[in-house]
Formats: C-alpha cells, structure tokens, sequence
C-alpha cells in the first residue's frame, strides 16, 4: 500500500473528494499548453523568484515539455517534506481543505486551462496548483508552516477569525514576496503562476506598496481579489511565517 492510500485513510471531510490522476489521458494538446505555459513563466521566474522556489521546482521534477505526473512528483516530494501532491475532483470546501494541509496533503486539480484561457483561470487549474504551489513544499521550514496553518484553522469556528487567517493565506501563500539578498523575490502561487502579477510586482506598478511583513497588519488587510494588489508584506525569512502562524494561533479562537 502506497503511503498516499496509507495518509489518505486518515481523512474523514476531504475522503469525497479524493480522486485518480489519469496521466495517461492528457492529449498532446493539453501537454502544449503545459509546456508553453511553463515556457512563459520561466525567464522570468529564474531572475525573480525566490531561490527557494527554483530548488524545489528541481527538486520535484517538474519537466517543461509534459504535464506533472503526480504519483511520481509526490515519490519526489514525500522523503524530502513529508508532503504529498493529492489529486481531488475540484475546489474543496474550507473544512476539507485545512484537513488535508494538516495532514501534508496538498489537493491538485488534475485538469489543465484551455488555449483561450492561457492568461487566466478563475478556478485553480494543475497549472497553478502544481507549477505555482508544490515547488515551494519541498522547503522545511514552508512545509513545516503550511502544515501547521491547516491545524490552525482546522480548529477556529468563528467566521470572522477564518476570514483573518484567510488573508495570512492569500499574503503568503498566494501573494507572498521575500527579500533575498537586499531584492524582493516572489514565492507566492497568485505571483509565480501569473506573467502580470509578477511582473505588477518586479516593476513596482502604479499604486503598489511593499510593506515589511507585519502580523497585525496582514490579519485586518481586506482583500479585493478582482484587481492587481495594491499592498504586499515582504518576509525576510521562512521562519518569520511559520512563527506567525504561531502567533496568529495564540491571538484567535
């Protein structure tokens, strides 16, 4: 039995929606689009992004020329962290998503955007999924965080406390830029999967500010997902999200 069957039968929310990635299925057309997705971000992304991302992109397997197979990824990914990329049939209600992070379980959609929807996708396709999200847990201390963010919220049941840790989300997670030797890198999946919002970022686009990474600040920044961000948080380590999970733990609930 593989260690996915074995991790999986620990889920009672997330089991539903639990599915097979049939690899074999993806048609030459639908590996285009992978690979000129891929071919598209790259450049950028060697100059750009975090070097944390760059190793784990390696790290993992990730090839430019097919789509991710991800039994095999998670073969990659699992001695390294602990974490598994995990197939599920779409977009999972909260309780079943926090459920698999706190099992290092990270839900994949297996499907891939059509050619017209090459620069955006409303729903998160295996695209962002895996090319944006799943390099960055084969990091310790980011796997170490991710995990204990699924716990964090996992247990909160007031709505307004889960729409506070949503925002630590979206700022890290999603959206999250880091200095890396005295430059701002970007390691979040909305930036690495995104021509337009890295580049928002690299060139400092009109109304952008990057503030130092401030918990309070974070936890009461609204959101306005319809447009390009017009504040981020700059982390200057891996560390300082993971304890601020922590503190973030300690204040709610």
């Amino acid at each position: 039995m593989s260690t996915a069957s074995v991790q999986s039968g620990k889920l009672t929310t997330a089991q539903p929606y639990l599915i097979e990635q049939d690899w074999a299925a993806y048609t030459p057309e639908q590996n285009a689009i992978w690979s000129e997705l891929v071919s598209r971000r790259m450049p950028q992304l060697e100059k750009h992004a975090s070097q944390v991302y760059l190793d784990g992109f390696h790290k993992i397997g990730l090839k430019q020329e097919e789509l991710p197979n991800l039994r095999e990824v998670s073969k990659r990914l699992f001695p390294l962290t602990g974490w598994q990329s995990t197939p599920v049939s779409g977009f999972l209600p909260a309780d079943a998503f926090f459920e698999m992070l706190a099992a290092r379980m990270f839900p994949t959609t297996t499907w891939i955007r059509s050619r017209e929807s090459m620069e955006y996708t409303p729903e998160p396709d295996i695209f962002h999924d895996v090319f944006g999200h799943v390099p960055m847990h084969a990091h310790p201390v980011f796997g170490n965080f991710l995990e204990h963010y699924g716990k964090v919220c996992a247990a909160l049941t007031n709505q307004e406390d889960l729409e506070r840790m949503g925002r630590l989300f979206w700022f890290t997670v999603e959206f999250g830029v880091i200095r890396e030797q005295g430059e701002i890198k970007v390691y979040g999946s909305g930036l690495i999967s995104s021509h337009g919002e890295c580049t928002h970022v690299i060139e400092r686009g009109k109304g952008l500010e990057i503030r130092d990474f401030d918990l309070e600040q974070v936890l009461d920044t609204v959101v306005d997902v319809s447009k390009m961000q017009p504040v981020l948080y700059a982390i200057e380590s891996y560390d300082q999200i993971y304890e601020a999970t922590k503190e973030a733990e300690s204040r709610l609930g």
